[in-house]
C-alpha cells in the first residue's frame, strides 16, 4: 500500500476511532529505545514480513532508528543471512528496554504465548496486534484487536500502524492520555 492509498484509508477511517488506536500503538513502538530492540513475531503460519518491512522504511525515512524492526522467525533456514535467522528463542529472550511486537491474525499458539510471558517477566514491553486473541491480549501491555469482519481489514490494520509509528507528531499530554483510557475503560459518555 502506497501512501495516497493509506491517505485514502485514514480519511475513510477518520470518525471510526480506528485511526486514534493505530496512532497509539504507533507512538508506543517508538518507545523502544534502541536500534534492534523491536521484535516482530507472527504465527507459524504467517510471518510479519510484510510489515516489518514498512517499518524499516519508517525507521529510515522518519530518522527514528528504533523503529528497524528484528524479525523473529518460527524456522530459519540454516545459512539464511543474520537478519533471516533470528529464530523464536529470541522473543523469549527480549527484556528491559525492548519491545516485543506480535502480529497475529489468528490465536498465537502456545509456544508464542510462553516465549511473551517469559520477556513480559524480564521487562519487555509487549505489544500485539491481533484478531481477537484474548490470551495475547491479556498478555500485551497495549494490544489492537482487529476483528475479520469489522470496518478494517488486518492489512490495512497494519499499514496504518507502522504509518502512524513514523509520524513526526507531538504526543499527548498527560490529560489527553488520561481522557482517552477513561474513554476506553468506560465507554464513550453522553452530556446530559
Amino acid at each position: 500500500m502506497d501512501g495516497a492509498s493509506v491517505a485514502f484509508l485514514r480519511e475513510l477511517l477518520a470518525e471510526s476511532g480506528w485511526l486514534e488506536r493505530t496512532r497509539e500503538l504507533g507512538l508506543a513502538l517508538r518507545a523502544t529505545r534502541s536500534p534492534g530492540g523491536l521484535l516482530l513475531v507472527g504465527t507459524p503460519e504467517e510471518e510479519p514480513w510484510h510489515l516489518t518491512a514498512h517499518l524499516g522504511d519508517e525507521a529510515r525515512l522518519s530518522g527514528l532508528p528504533q523503529l528497524a524492526p528484528t524479525l523473529v522467525r518460527w524456522a530459519p533456514p540454516p545459512g539464511a543471512p543474520a537478519h533471516l535467522s533470528v529464530g523464536l528463542d529470541r522473543a523469549g529472550r527480549a527484556g528491559r528496554g525492548e519491545t516485543l511486537f506480535v502480529v497475529a491474525e489468528g490465536r498465537a499458539p502456545v509456544p508464542l504465548l510462553e516465549r511473551v510471558e517469559g520477556a513480559r517477566r524480564t521487562g519487555a514491553t509487549i505489544l500485539a496486534l491481533e484478531g481477537g486473541d484474548s490470551e495475547l491480549a491479556g498478555l500485551a501491555h497495549d494490544a489492537l484487536a482487529v476483528p475479520a469482519d469489522g470496518l478494517l481489514s488486518f492489512d490495512g490494520a497494519q499499514h496504518l500502524v507502522s504509518a502512524a509509528a513514523g509520524e513526526v507528531a507531538p504526543r499527548p499530554g498527560l490529560r489527553d492520555r488520561l481522557a482517552r483510557l477513561l474513554e476506553r475503560v468506560s465507554g464513550p459518555q453522553v452530556a446530559d
